[in-house]
């Protein structure tokens, strides 16, 4: 990872940025070092969470569905901290350590096929930018139209935050786990 280049703000410059700190995720009652970040630029960190909040809030997409996604696009951008945070929610969401450990790894064996057409749609995204007509269909034959557009959505909203966590820095807080053993960033 790339060193601290922009550190979370250690105090709220204003009352605005201490309200949107106070309405993010936080860990241990601190706002995550992503949000703290973001708080340099009070109108990007309301609009991020504004639209992250569409994901993980109100979104049309099952959550363990959703993490999948996530965690598979922060190993493909090799971003640990996006990883580390998101196996967090995936636990809660119902994704098993072999699961997890599975995202973060270029074979799709072991993973049922609804779950593996998730992983490809991420690979090509992430790859060429396009999702492959095959994995379309296949994807279409599941999801409504507006849960692919949530998709494709959600999986470019993380491949952003991966490459602002991987450039600015951000460090992981104390006890968010890391990469799964053995486990290389998949880029």
């Amino acid at each position: 990872m790339t060193k601290l280049r922009i550190p979370p703000i250690a105090t709220a410059p204003s009352s605005e940025v201490a309200e949107l700190l106070a309405k993010a995720p936080s860990l241990d009652g601190r706002p995550l070092n992503i949000f703290g970040t973001l708080a340099h630029h009070p109108l990007l960190l309301r609009r991020y969470l504004a639209l992250g909040s569409v994901f993980l809030t109100f979104n049309l997409l099952p959550p363990r569905e959703r993490e999948i996604v996530i965690l598979r696009m922060a190993w493909r951008a090799g971003s640990v901290y996006e990883f580390g945070q998101h196996t967090r929610l995936g636990r809660a969401a119902g994704l098993s350590e072999q699961e997890i450990a599975r995202a973060a790894r270029a074979a799709l064996d072991g993973w049922a096929e609804p779950d593996a057409m998730l992983l490809r749609m991420v690979d090509e995204l992430h790859s060429a930018d396009i999702v492959s007509d095959p994995t379309w269909a296949a994807l279409a034959s599941r999801w409504s139209e507006p849960e692919l557009l949530e998709l494709l959505a959600l999986a470019g909203f993380y491949r952003m935050t991966a490459g602002l966590l991987n450039s600015a820095g951000v460090e992981a807080e104390p006890g968010v786990p890391g990469w799964p053993p053995g486990t290389v960033p998949g880029r």
